[in-house]
């Protein structure tokens, strides 16, 4: 049985860990890959946050024509090139990918990647599944999780005599399709609906909530719900029944709703309906980890689990499914193995995320929702973009800023941005937030420039009624 004095599990942010400082220590990678296609370098990478992004630019692009027309421009749009796009995309990300795990595989002597599932068969003993079934027992001295999570499947009549795509396989289908239904409310959802739209599809987004993006703010929610129904049929408070397969190749989609039973016959379906953290395949039992009620493995400020030399990081033990939030917990866990008498915390106080669909979302801190349901006191303040030069020269007529603030100390509580560069607008409140930057001095203590986009947050931030 080999030994090892670290064993990271996963080839996502955990992989990340392992630099050229540990190159005293023997270092085991367990990568089981992700995807149909068990690719290595985990799902941000491969099917996630990067290709999705690369996707959302070009359909930007796409969803221009009418703005521009708007705007006095004559723009056309000629035609959708899916599978150049496609293979633009993945033809980058490809090598990339291989490109690591060759690394990992012969770039540092003291590091060995075994590739296949891992679960715990002792304390800090691991047992390695291989894709042909060979099995490898291994020790280590320092086990770090970081399995990430997966696409959850619908558990419905009919789900498994269809074929369900998700955002594992549906950026590397090879024709567009003329209908589709999408399942869910979210990030993904809202995501994809705006991408497939953009590029000429007929999409159906149907969720069980009464609203889109149901966790943001009550008024971003409302205002992203409208806005996505301009462009594509949206069906809310519809219960998913069942799955059927048709003659013509087509899926029925039967669902229930106030109205009652109601279905949709469709060429494609893209289930967005949330995912499953990986814990449960570890089988963390047989070191004493019991897992949390939502699936979570438990660690504290420091990643570490209850049990001894066994830390966890990113979507297996975090609150937050997000990249950036696994990278902040992958440095956190590499300094505290490097340093275990030094150790630092991973500061989860002021979490931002957002949201690349059309319009973009972007927010950090508490919804007013949360924030009248903990009863703390708050001041709010809106502003529009169509309010500021920069939202004049776009003829924006849709979009704000929402700032929620102590009224005694001034500092922000939340920021919730809904338009055209929200991802990166919403960088300044959060930069506030985490360093004490109270309103006033955020607002009256540098420099706006004169007509950026930015105006909105400084007006917003202008507009807070302080005591």
């Amino acid at each position: 049985m080999r030994h090892f004095d670290i064993c990271v599990i996963g080839s996502g942010s955990g992989n990340s860990i392992i630099d050229e400082r540990f190159a005293d220590r023997q270092v085991a990678i367990i990568d089981a890959g992700v995807g149909p296609d068990k690719l290595f370098g985990g799902t941000c990478l491969n099917l996630g946050c990067i290709p999705t992004k690369m996707y959302v630019h070009p359909a930007d692009l796409a969803a221009s024509v009418q703005h521009a027309r708007d705007l006095g421009i004559d723009l056309t749009l000629d035609g959708v090139h899916w599978r150049a796009v496609r293979d633009r995309i993945f033809g980058r990300i490809d090598p990339i990918t291989e490109a690591g795990r060759q690394w990992r595989t012969t770039g540092m002597p003291n590091v060995t990647l075994l590739q296949g599932r891992a679960h715990f068969s002792g304390l800090r003993r691991l047992t390695v599944v291989a894709e042909d079934g060979s099995t490898e027992d291994i020790t280590a001295d320092q086990v770090v999780i970081a399995a990430g999570s997966r696409v959850r499947r619908p558990d419905v009549p009919g789900a498994e005599e269809v074929t369900l795509h998700s955002s594992d396989t549906v950026m590397r289908i090879d024709e567009l399709p003329r209908r589709m239904v999408i399942l869910g409310g979210g990030f993904v959802a809202a995501e994809f609906a705006h991408l497939f739209s953009a590029f000429g599809v007929e999409v159906t987004v149907v969720s069980r909530s009464g609203a889109l993006l149901r966790r943001e703010d009550e008024d971003v929610s409302r205002r992203f719900t409208q806005s996505l129904s301009e462009r594509c049929t949206v069906r809310l408070k519809e219960h998913l029944e069942s799955f059927e397969q048709l003659e013509d190749g087509r899926i029925r989609v039967n669902t229930v709703g106030p109205s009652g039973p109601a279905s949709y016959d469709t060429d494609l379906v893209l289930t967005a309906i949330g995912r499953t953290r990986n814990g449960d395949t570890l089988a963390t039992e047989a070191t004493g980890l019991e897992l949390a009620a939502d699936g979570r493995i438990p660690v504290d400020k420091y990643q570490r689990t209850p049990v001894q030399g066994i830390w966890a990081l990113g979507d297996v033990s975090s609150e937050h499914l997000l990249k950036h939030v696994a990278n902040a917990e992958a440095r956190t866990v590499q300094h505290n193995l490097l340093s275990p008498h030094h150790p630092v915390a991973t500061d989860h106080r002021y979490v931002p995320h957002a949201v690349f669909g059309s319009p973009q979302v972007a927010a950090v801190g508490l919804t007013e929702q949360a924030a009248r349901a903990l009863g703390i006191t708050y001041v709010s303040a809106v502003q529009q973009y169509g309010d500021v030069a920069y939202g004049w020269a776009m003829e924006d007529t849709g979009h704000f800023c929402k700032l929620l603030a102590d009224p005694v100390t001034g500092h922000l509580l939340g920021a919730h941005i809904i338009g055209p560069e929200a991802s990166i607008l919403i960088q300044p409140v959060l930069q506030a937030m985490s360093f004490g930057l109270d309103v006033r001095a955020m607002a009256r203590g540098q420099y706006w420039i004169h007509p950026a986009l930015t105006e909105v947050l400084e007006n917003a931030l202008l507009a807070l009624p302080l005591d």
